[in-house]
């Protein structure tokens, strides 16, 4: 494809997606729409049950709560333009929706990176601290925690889409991704990026780094597991935050795979890494939000009571 022929990218971008493997893009159609719509029900059901279900009025589920919401947001920034890609020959994208759909997607990354520090220190105080943690995590503490990580995640996609908008795009409007991925699209930009790439980085030591050091609060919580006499015990505590640290673990090795290790300078080789890039990317957004609809048994408890009480009362 020449690209010295393409469309200006003041009306659009064209994503590459899964152009170079057309014989995938049905498979991942359908397996995509069915993990978005058990991701939607899976969070709608969770959200719904920990307001109805008054037992789970918890800090702990309040977060749960935000998070589900947030992946829902997430998820429906960009899944919803994935599979148009699919099945869309010229997979084009106007320049106002492309800037948007960045902006919904890092917005709600960058709240999820923050959240899930938050959600880390409400599981070591549960555990760890348990006689302080009523007072530690009081309504007047744990809804501006949730507030502040929405707050920050919004700010820092403002600040990074607007440097982006401002770039000038003067002919080459091809995105090799799914998505407006907020690292592509500044590359095809005709002008310096370097205001731009410092931003990130200097976002990244902030969203990653200091998130991350909440997560060594886990190093406490295990050994707080492990010195619980009884296997009961430390089964109970450890399901307490197990969900929550699969999701850290995916969510920071996904980081990690795409955007930590070295590029290849082998033209093949760099196609093999772009194409296990993006489908990298694809599954921490669509499989990620399914972990804790389905492995919290809390909530699942708490739907199958409502759903006996339905029952009752019908």
């Amino acid at each position: 494809m020449d690209r010295s022929n393409q469309t200006s990218p003041l009306v659009g971008f064209i994503l590459l997606g899964l152009s170079a493997h057309p014989r995938l893009e049905k498979t991942f159609f359908v397996l995509i729409l069915l993990m978005y719509l058990v991701t939607l029900l899976g969070n709608g059901v969770l959200i719904l049950v920990t307001i109805l279900d008054s037992h789970l009025h918890k800090p702990m589920y309040f977060f749960l709560r935000n998070l589900s919401l947030l992946d829902i947001c997430y998820t429906t920034s960009s899944v919803p333009l994935i599979l148009d890609s699919f099945l869309t020959p010229r997979k084009t994208i106007s320049y106002s929706a492309c800037f948007g759909q960045m902006f919904l997607s890092f917005a709600m990354g960058a709240t999820e990176c923050v959240l899930l520090g938050m959600m880390a220190f409400d599981c070591y105080m549960a555990i760890c601290n348990p006689l302080r943690y009523p007072m530690a995590m009081s309504k007047a503490a744990y809804m501006p925690m949730a507030a502040s990580s929405w707050a920050a995640g919004i700010t820092n996609s403002v600040v990074q889409t607007s440097q982006a908008v401002r770039l000038p795009f003067c002919g080459d409007n091809v995105i090799n991704h799914f998505t407006c991925e907020i690292l592509a699209v500044p590359k095809l930009a005709c002008a310096d990026i370097f205001i731009n790439v410092i931003s990130m980085v200097v976002a990244n030591v902030i969203f990653l780094g200091i998130p991350v050091l909440f997560m060594f609060l886990y190093v406490f919580i295990i050994a707080t597991i492990l010195r619980i006499p009884s296997a009961e015990g430390r089964k109970k505590a450890f399901s307490t935050c197990s969900a929550h640290l699969t999701v850290v673990l995916i969510f920071y090795g996904t980081i990690l795979f795409v955007y930590g290790k070295p590029k290849s300078k082998d033209p093949l080789g760099a196609d093999k890494q772009d194409l296990a890039d993006k489908l990298t990317s694809l599954f921490y957004g669509v499989v990620t939000p399914i972990i804790y609809s389905l492995r919290n048994k809390d909530v699942k408890a708490a739907v199958r009571d409502l759903v006996h009480e339905k029952h009752l009362t019908e």
